[in-house]
């Protein structure tokens, strides 16, 4: 017997991650294309089967009744396909996998790698940079570092603290010399403020600092914290930093803090699933990341 066409594997893939990250934008991140990409292999996918699976809600996706059965059963499929991988592959040497937000993988934790990858572990570590969370249960990645209020452990999750960095404002020296006249923290609403994904950051910021009356927010938008950083740095503006992500630059003088202040907003936390807490892996990853994320 002949089976159905299939749809398109790559299709199937991206329909899998938007509907378990609810995010057309996360999915690409996950799958390292652009949510443009992912957005055709939805249509696709959809003009292939004659069915509507997504629909538009706020600044996300959500799935139509015949998407969620759908998913359903594509992500079952997707989990025996990962099973049989793991069966069938040759046994390698272990590797760490870790996801993690952009910011502090690449400001915090990438030129400290070697302190955890060398001697005496000599360990394959893959650290992903991404705002997508990994289903740990599927074994889509060994741990996850995130940046947030509260992670709910109730279930298979079990979440630490690492380190709650103060958050202010930061500009280079050159684009501080332009603009003296910022002298208070209600100064730095008609600055130009480089923002991550939108304004909402800065107007928590804003209202933890004790300013409630703002003007509408101006300045570009980078979504990630190290290019919001990295634009401040340029002299582009003025991004909201931590002591986590611009410790070395204020140490060399790349920045400076703009107005004192001592606002705190989320938490760096290492995710990993309770069953595996206790993994000498876990527990060294965690003791590495607690002495790499300290602030003085």
């Amino acid at each position: 017997m002949t089976r159905p066409r299939l749809p398109s594997l790559i299709a199937l893939r991206a329909f899998e991650a938007v509907g378990r990250t609810g995010s057309v934008r996360a999915a690409g991140d996950e799958l390292a294309v652009s949510h443009t990409v992912v957005s055709r292999h939805l249509q696709n996918l959809q003009k292939s089967l004659g069915v509507v699976l997504v629909r538009g809600e706020g600044r996300g996706v959500m799935l139509t009744e015949a998407g969620l059965a759908f998913h359903a059963q594509i992500s079952q499929a997707f989990d025996i396909i990962a099973r049989a991988t793991t069966t069938v592959r040759p046994a390698s040497r272990p590797a760490l996998n870790i996801w993690c937000i952009p910011g502090v993988a690449n400001r915090r934790l990438l030129s400290r790698l070697p302190e955890l990858t060398g001697p005496p572990r000599n360990w394959d570590v893959n650290l992903q940079p991404t705002l997508s969370h990994p289903d740990l249960s599927r074994a889509e990645a060994d741990a996850e570092i995130v940046y947030a209020d509260v992670v709910d452990s109730r279930g298979a999750l079990m979440a630490e603290a690492l380190v709650r960095p103060r958050v202010f404002p930061v500009a280079s020296p050159a684009y501080l010399a332009r603009y003296p006249a910022i002298t208070c923290v209600a100064d730095l609403a008609n600055a130009t403020l480089i923002h991550e994904e939108s304004t909402e950051q800065w107007e928590r910021w804003f209202e933890l600092a004790g300013v409630d009356d703002l003007p509408p927010l101006r300045g570009q938008r980078l979504w990630h914290a190290h290019l919001a950083i990295e634009a401040a740095r340029l002299g582009q503006g003025i991004a909201i930093g931590n002591d986590v992500l611009v410790d070395d630059d204020l140490r060399a003088g790349a920045l400076v803090e703009v107005i004192p202040t001592s606002v705190y907003m989320e938490t760096y936390q290492l995710v990993a699933l309770k069953e595996r807490w206790s993994d000498p892996a876990i527990v060294a990853l965690r003791d590495w990341l607690k002495r790499t994320l300290a602030t003085t």
